[in-house]
């Protein structure tokens, strides 16, 4: 019976055939243990050379690393093994003897990984990553199905910019000037004007000259727009949204968290209503603890886990001034200087992973900000129009996955986030 290691606890007591790699090997002379992987999880094949066929024997001494193989053999529950099973074999038919892998099980310099990330990726600790990162976009589509949401793909190459085109990717649409989306969210607005709640899930693309932990060129947002949605329901809704995912993890995940060693005792505790801190009194805590940091000034990484630092869940940031945040932020209608938005800040040093605000609703105040920013009135007509043809207030917010899941995998950086990263001086492979 063709099975896969996820599956193996379905048949103890019986054969099974697994398509495999091995990881691993190890021999005692008369016994060889496999470590062996199938994409779904690990397993240890004993190979004991008394109680099999001379050919199998041979067959499993000949094995590399990272050779492919069938192989057969009884499913015996053990509390010993990380998968909680170990598979007795009876039978080693090989598809490929591999030549010398090139990553050892020792050691390597994170550039040589890198460069090797195709291969690299066959790891247990990468392995893990992607595989909470599935969990995370499932959790993520899971939440927005059972809370009345419609998925909308925006397009990815586009005549304007969300926020400014300084950090965008120029490009030629025939004739004409185009940029990759740093962000779908114009267009959502759009979509929840037909639809009332959408979000949408792609690639976006920013043209940063970063080398931060926190940066890739090339990543996935999640950006939900909510018609008649104000500021308030937008970070309650927020904090349901992470608070499933992260709660969705730690369910389905165990065993992954555990190959990664992440103390989930801070994930447990995401769940709930999230604190918050205003913009005015967060400047006033940095300053108290020596920060030069002034007013209008934006956070950098270290003043956002600076603040973190003061809270065990995550926390929202609000109310941040006018004059440093995004054209399209409604501002607060008893202090026009700030506006009525949030960043939410992970805990444990992993710093924003949630942007959102109120959009302005008043076509009035929206053509006076075009004219603060020197946008094109012509180029976002059709953005004015949602304005002019039965506008309503609305809110939304943007998610960044590999930030994500960095913090609840405790990754040192992004860049294992992502199965193929971009980042300032990496496009290979």
């Amino acid at each position: 019976m063709l099975t896969t290691i996820a599956r193996i606890g379905q048949h103890v007591g019986q054969e099974v055939r697994l398509g495999c790699w091995l990881y691993n090997k190890r021999s005692s002379g008369k016994i060889q243990f496999l470590q062996l992987r199938d994409g779904s999880g690990f397993i240890q094949g004993v190979v004991v050379k008394a109680e099999v066929a001379e050919e199998v024997w041979e067959n499993a001494s000949q094995l590399t690393q990272e050779s492919s193989l069938y192989i057969t053999g009884s499913v015996r529950a053990d509390d010993r093994a990380p998968s909680g099973y170990e598979l007795t074999v009876t039978g080693v038919e090989i598809i490929q003897i591999a030549q010398e892998y090139p990553i050892s099980l020792k050691e390597h310099g994170v550039d040589f990984l890198m460069d090797h990330r195709h291969l690299w990726l066959r790891s247990p600790r990468q392995r893990a990553v992607m595989a909470v990162r599935s969990e995370v976009i499932r959790a993520m589509y899971e939440f927005f199905h059972e809370n009345g949401f419609v998925k909308v793909d925006p397009p990815i190459l586009t005549p304007t910019s969300a926020e400014g085109t300084t950090n965008l990717f120029h490009t030629k649409y025939f004739d004409e000037d185009a940029y990759l989306s740093q962000s779908g969210q114009l267009y959502m607005e759009a979509a929840a004007m037909a639809l009332g709640r959408v979000y949408s899930f792609g690639p976006t693309f920013r043209a940063e000259k970063s080398k931060t932990r926190r940066h890739l060129i090339e990543f996935w947002m999640i950006e939900p727009e909510m018609a008649f949605v104000d500021h308030e329901e937008n970070l309650r809704i927020q904090e349901a949204f992470v608070s499933h995912v992260v709660q969705s993890v730690l369910k389905n995940c165990e065993r992954e968290l555990k190959t990664l060693e992440r103390d989930t005792t801070k994930l447990q505790n995401v769940t709930g209503s999230f604190p918050r801190i205003s913009y005015d009194d967060a400047i006033k805590l940095l300053q108290e603890k020596g920060s030069e940091i002034k007013w209008g000034d934006d956070f950098g990484a270290p003043d956002e886990t600076m603040i973190a630092d003061h809270f065990d869940k995550p926390v929202f940031i609000t109310h941040y001034p006018t004059e440093i945040k995004a054209f399209y932020m409604k501002p607060h209608p008893e202090r026009p200087e700030v506006v009525l938005c949030a960043d939410m800040i992970a805990p444990e040093g992993y710093g924003e992973i949630i942007g959102g605000s109120q959009r302005i609703d008043d076509p009035e105040l929206l053509e006076k900000r075009f004219a603060e920013h020197e946008l094109s009135e012509e180029a976002y007509r059709w953005y004015m129009d949602l304005r002019k043809y039965g506008t309503v207030p609305h809110s939304g917010f943007g998610l960044g996955l590999e930030r994500t899941i960095a913090w609840i995998c405790g990754l040192d950086h992004v860049r294992e986030t992502i199965p193929f990263p971009r980042m300032l001086n990496r496009l290979y492979p």
